[in-house]
This record gives structure tokens, sequence and C-alpha cells, in this order.
């Protein structure tokens, strides 16, 4: 049996935690649920896994979603379907239950990521979609300049693209997704030219990856970000950040069809 923490998430990150005010921060951006709608396709059924608050869930199909931290699904809005308690390792459906699935942001929280993965094989009759960062290109970020920690310690719990192709079999594609500027989904890159939204302890704690590694780097990075954003340090080395449309960062998304 997969272990839990006290909330039910299952992984490494407590979302008990973390997740209390996770939507404030995290909304499905319309550009990247663009990508995951065209791959989708025609499927009718699809199965989210992991699906938190419900993020990047299409709203014209017929979704079912999946999500084992109890603290996660009391934040899903009213519009969307209640989610199943229950992780990606062991799904409670038969096999070729759903036309597709995906998901979103949460491999790498899996405890067993190969088991997870051969499941939403096993209960797709086509397309498993897997949105997630390529742990090569995360210092490709401005981040890494001021928490190095927190971005290594990311890099370590991000799968490698091609692991999760191998597990899914079949035809992979894995497709950049380039952020837009004004992307509303919270995760680091998200604020690629707008860093003084990382200032905020909620946009921090939105983005697991900070609480694997000691307070002292956060604190560290509040303290250097804000005086390189005040003495204009940040902006002489990244102001081209500020108008850059879209930044082609670690973002993926892995397609693998039957």
């Amino acid at each position: 049996m997969n272990s839990r923490h006290s909330d039910g998430s299952a992984g490494d990150a407590n979302y008990g935690v973390i997740g209390t005010n996770y939507s404030r921060y995290r909304q499905p951006d319309p550009y990247i649920a663009e990508f995951i709608r065209t791959a989708l396709g025609n499927a009718e059924t699809v199965l989210n896994v992991g699906a938190g608050a419900g993020s990047y869930e299409p709203i014209d199909r017929k979704v079912t979603p999946v999500e084992p931290s109890a603290s996660m699904r009391a934040q899903r809005p009213a519009h969307l379907p209640d989610a199943i308690d229950a992780t990606a390792e062991k799904l409670p459906f038969a096999d070729q239950s759903f036309d597709a699935s995906m998901a979103t942001f949460t491999v790498h929280q899996w405890s067993d990521l190969k088991a997870g993965l051969s499941e939403m094989r096993r209960v797709s009759r086509g397309a498993v979609l897997v949105l997630s960062c390529d742990p090569d290109e995360l210092q490709r970020s401005w981040l890494f300049d001021y928490a190095p920690e927190m971005i290594s310690v990311e890099a370590s719990r991000y799968p490698a693209m091609q692991t999760v192709a191998d597990y899914l079999g079949g035809t992979v594609e894995i497709l950049p997704v380039p952020v837009p500027l004004a992307c509303i989904d919270g995760f680091g890159e998200a604020y690629y030219g707008r860093p003084e939204r990382m200032l905020d302890p909620g946009a921090r704690l939105a983005n697991s990856a900070w609480s694997f590694v000691d307070p002292s780097v956060g604190e560290r990075f509040v303290a250097e970000l804000g005086r390189d954003l005040q003495d204009g340090k940040w902006d002489a080395r990244y102001g081209y950040l500020r108008t850059q449309p879209f930044f082609e960062g670690s973002l993926r998304l892995i397609v693998a069809r039957p």
C-alpha cells in the first residue's frame, strides 16, 4: 500500500501543508491549456490523474479526476466534478476505461513513476498526456542564480523526459511548451518576467520544491532578489524578460499514443 501524508496526499510532497492556498496561485493558463486540448483530439472521456484543484481539465469532455490529497480535492471549483480519492499507482478502473488520460505537474510527486504511468496506459484506449518539466533545462531560468539549491532539488525530483517516454511506450512526442509572459499558472518559470511575484511567500509555497530546501534558502532568496530589484541589478541582467512574449524553458508536454 502506498504511503500517505495526513491529508491523504501521496509522494514526496505534503499537500496538506503546501496546498492550502494552492489554487490562488495555480490557475490553468489558457495558452498551455490549448496544447492539452489539441493533444486530446476527439477524446470524449478523459481521466485526470493527480488532478489537484482541477487545472487544465477540459470542460468540454467527460473528465474523471483522481486526487489523493483531501486539501487539494477541497479546492476544486463547483463546476468541476468531484475527485476520486486514489493514487496513480493503483487506479480503480477497468482496462481501457477512457478514451485518453492526462497528468499535469504531478508525475514528480508519485512514489512509483513506472507503476503510475503503466496504470495510465492500462486504463486508456488512446493518448496519454503528461505535462511536466525537463530536469535538464531547469537551469535556464534566472531562479538558478538566486536559489540553485531549489533548482537542484527540483531537477532531482523531475523524471527525465526519455524515462517517461520509455515507460509509456507506443508512439511518443515530446513537445516544448513556451511559457507566456502573463502566465497565470504560478510554477517557477511562470514569473520569468515578473520577478517581484516570487517575493510572495504564497507564490513560493505553491511550488513544492521550496518545501524541500532549508528555510534559510528562501530567506536568502528574498533578501538577494529584493536587493537586486531595488538597486536595478536584476533588470540590468534580465530586464529584457519583462517584455519577452514567451520563455522557452523546461516545460514539456509528452504525448504517447498506442
